[in-house]
């Protein structure tokens, strides 16, 4: 049986001390602060997250929401994405994380919750002890899989380590495909800081942007995968990955039907022919979340831990 792309189940983490976080700041780029206080900015961010997790629902998608815990404080767990993932054959991998105060969001209570669901896990593979030595592989932030094909791409970055991605490749069986990938800062070009921010793998289509690999072999090297996959290509440019149109997801709900999720900054961005690209596979769901967005440097992608777990037999 070939792994599915595509899944219906998602885990969902909803915000109790949502906000700007300074640690991961030195490297997201994305992340933007002022003066708004810390409450107003939870506050809001909590309506984000209800709405999302309403309509996604409404859409047929199914999410198992887990709350945070106050204490210890995690202003990034809205974000499980980077310390957890997913897979068919019943593996769970746990990722070491670059922000100190992002590794307290690996929560046992969270797997438990998922066995209630039915889901059965089988192994757990933990590379969190890497953090001892400031390895870092910060989940389907750092990489972005194709799972049908086993490719995983990975952009190198202070999060995201060249030799134990080739180790997650190995016990789990992907090919790796590594590359370097940058954006403009203040005239300077610096690493992205999540592969999964600039591309996105869907099973008929991928959407990249192809000028943040500024190696012409690498960059040759990145699209020759996705098109041997048989995938059309959807080129972005670096303005709109800035707005986020690299960090969606394609899911489906119960009826098979399938949805490719973005937020409305990244919505907004998109120009008719990439509209029409996408419109060819899937249905394109918006969701507004500017708060998560400016004060976390995370779009709708990363608020997303996909299930492909098995489930047992009712």
């Amino acid at each position: 049986m070939s792994n599915k792309q595509i899944t219906n189940t998602v885990l969902m983490i909803e915000p109790v001390s949502f906000g700007y976080n300074y640690q991961t700041a030195k490297n997201n780029f994305f992340q933007q602060n002022d003066s708004v206080s810390v409450e107003s900015i939870q506050e809001k961010a909590k309506e984000e997250f209800r709405n999302m997790v309403d309509k996604l629902r409404k859409f047929g998608i199914n999410v198992l929401v887990v709350k945070d815990t106050e204490q210890p404080h995690t202003p990034d767990s809205i974000f499980p994405n980077n310390w957890i993932s997913f897979h068919s054959d019943g593996k769970v991998v746990l990722y070491p994380m670059y922000a100190e105060n992002r590794r307290v969001e690996r929560r046992e209570d969270i797997l438990d919750s998922i066995e209630k669901e039915g889901f059965i896990i089988n192994e757990i593979i933990d590379y969190s002890r890497a953090e001892e030595e400031d390895i870092f592989l910060e989940g389907t932030g750092s990489m972005v899989l194709d799972r049908t094909n086993e490719i995983a791409y990975a952009a190198i970055s202070e999060r995201t380590n060249e030799e134990l991605f080739i180790e997650f490749c190995e016990d789990l069986e992907f090919s790796p495909v590594v590359f370097h990938s940058t954006q403009e800062k203040n005239g300077k070009r610096y690493p992205v800081y999540h592969t999964n921010v600039m591309m996105s793998v869907a099973e008929d289509f991928a959407i990249i942007c192809k000028e943040s690999i500024q190696d012409v072999k690498e960059r040759k090297l990145v699209i020759d995968f996705l098109q041997t996959t048989k995938k059309e290509v959807i080129i972005i440019s670096e303005e709109q990955m800035n707005h986020f149109l690299g960090n969606t997801l394609q899911l489906e709900n119960d009826k098979k039907e399938r949805f490719l999720v973005m937020s409305n900054t990244a919505y907004q961005s998109l120009n008719a022919g990439q509209i029409n690209a996408i419109n060819k596979y899937s249905q394109i769901l918006v969701f507004d979340i500017p708060t998560i967005e400016k004060y976390g440097g995370g779009g709708v992608r990363c608020m997303l831990a996909e299930i492909f777990l098995p489930k047992a037999e009712s």
